[in-house]
C-alpha cells in the first residue's frame, strides 16, 4: 500500500477513530434494516471520495437497460441542491434545484431522474409515477455503495489501482476499508489496469469483473487552450486533454461541485487572455453548474466541452448478466 503524502501522514493517528465511527455506523445499520422499494435497485458506487466514473457509467447503463425493455430511472441525492424534498429532475432546470450530476444524467439519457436526501423517498416518487405506465421497472442508484439504508439487488463497485493502494480517511481517500469490496456484486475496473484484476483474484474475489474503457471526446483546437474544472480528480481531466494532443497553457482546478460566480468567470477569462489561448475547455458537469454564466465567454476565446464516455468491454455479455440479476430481483418480490 502506498504511503500517504507527508501532510496527510500526520493524520494517520486519526484513522482508528474513523474506523470506530464506521463500526458504529455498521451497528446502527444492523439495528435499522434497509427499506426495500418495489422495483429492483442497481447501485453504482465506489470506495473513495470523489470521482471514479460513477455518473458516466450510469449514463452508459441507462440506455443499455432501456434497450432490453426495462423501464429505467435514476435515483440520486442531488448533492448541493437547496431542497431536501423528493423531486423529479427537469432537464431544463438548474444545478441549484437538482444537483449537477442528476441534471447531467437527465439531459444525457432522457430517462427519469429523481432526487431526495433519502433515496428511498426518491424511489417511492419514481414508482408512483411509473406504475401508471406499466412495465418492469428498475432503479439505478447513483453513488449508492455507502447508502445502505436502501436495499439493493445489485452492487456495482468501481475500483482502480489508486483505491487499491490507498488509506482510509483522513490519511487517505477511502470511505471504507478494502474489506467492504465483499459486499459488491460486480467490480468495474479500468481496462488499462489488468494488474488490479490479478490482485483481486489473488485477494480472493471470485465474482464478475467488468473492464471499463474511458474515452474523452476532445473538441478541436487550433492552438493552446485554457482548461478549468471543479471535480474530484482534476488531474485526470487535464491529463486527458494533454494525452489527446491539446496544449494546455493554463490549468485551473476548483473544489468539487464548486459554485461559479460572475467574478470568478471574469478572472478566469482575463487569465486565459493573457495566455493567448484559442479556447477554454471544461467538463460537462462544470458546464451545467455555470448555467447562464456561459454567456460571459467571448467568441475570441469560446467555451468548449470535453465529453467523458465509458464503455464496458464485452458490454452485451455484461448487460445480459445484469438484466438476469434484475429480473431475479423482480421475481423475488
Amino acid at each position: 500500500m502506498n504511503q500517504p503524502s507527508s501532510a496527510r501522514r500526520l493524520l494517520l493517528p486519526l484513522v482508528p477513530l474513523y474506523r470506530l465511527a464506521l463500526a458504529s455506523r455498521e451497528l446502527r445499520l444492523l439495528l435499522e434494516p434497509a427499506r426495500r422499494l418495489r422495483f429492483p435497485v442497481v447501485s453504482i458506487g465506489n470506495l473513495s471520495t470523489g470521482g471514479a466514473g460513477k455518473t458516466p457509467l450510469a449514463i452508459a447503463l441507462a440506455p443499455a437497460l432501456s434497450a432490453r425493455g426495462l423501464r429505467v430511472d435514476v435515483l440520486s441525492r442531488g448533492y448541493g441542491r437547496q431542497s431536501k424534498l423528493a423531486a423529479r429532475v427537469l432537464p431544463g432546470g438548474s444545478a441549484e434545484d437538482f444537483g449537477d450530476e442528476p441534471l447531467l444524467i437527465a439531459r444525457e439519457t432522457g430517462v427519469p431522474v429523481y432526487v431526495a436526501l433519502r433515496r428511498y423517498d426518491a424511489g417511492a416518487l419514481a414508482e408512483a409515477e411509473a406504475l401508471a405506465g406499466g412495465g418492469q421497472g428498475v432503479h439505478l442508484l447513483d453513488d449508492g455503495f455507502q447508502h445502505r439504508q436502501l436495499a439493493r439487488d445489485v452492487d456495482i463497485l468501481l475500483l482502480n489501482q489508486r483505491d487499491w493502494q490507498d488509506w482510509l480517511l483522513p490519511a487517505g481517500n477511502l470511505r471504507e476499508p478494502l474489506e467492504a469490496i465483499r459486499r459488491a456484486s460486480v467490480i468495474a475496473i479500468p481496462a488499462n489496469e489488468p494488474e488490479l484484476e490479478a490482485a483481486l483474484h489473488v485477494w480472493g474475489w471470485t465474482g464478475p469483473v467488468w473492464r471499463l474503457h474511458r474515452t474523452v471526446e476532445i473538441p478541436a483546437a487550433s492552438g493552446p487552450v485554457a482548461a478549468f474544472c471543479g471535480i474530484a480528480r482534476p488531474e485526470q481531466f487535464f491529463a486527458g486533454l494533454e494525452d489527446a494532443g491539446l496544449k494546455v497553457a493554463l490549468k485551473l482546478a476548483f473544489p468539487d461541485h464548486f459554485t461559479y460566480t460572475r467574478h470568478v468567470m471574469e478572472e478566469l477569462i482575463a487569465d486565459a487572455r493573457e495566455k493567448d489561448v484559442t479556447a477554454i475547455v471544461t467538463t460537462e458537469k462544470d458546464l451545467i453548474r455555470l448555467g447562464n454564466l456561459v454567456s460571459f465567454f467571448p467568441k475570441s476565446t469560446p467555451l468548449v466541452t470535453a465529453l467523458l464516455r465509458i464503455k464496458i468491454e464485452n458490454q452485451a455479455k455484461a448487460i445480459d448478466w445484469l438484466v438476469d440479476r434484475v429480473r431475479q430481483g423482480s421475481t423475488a418480490e
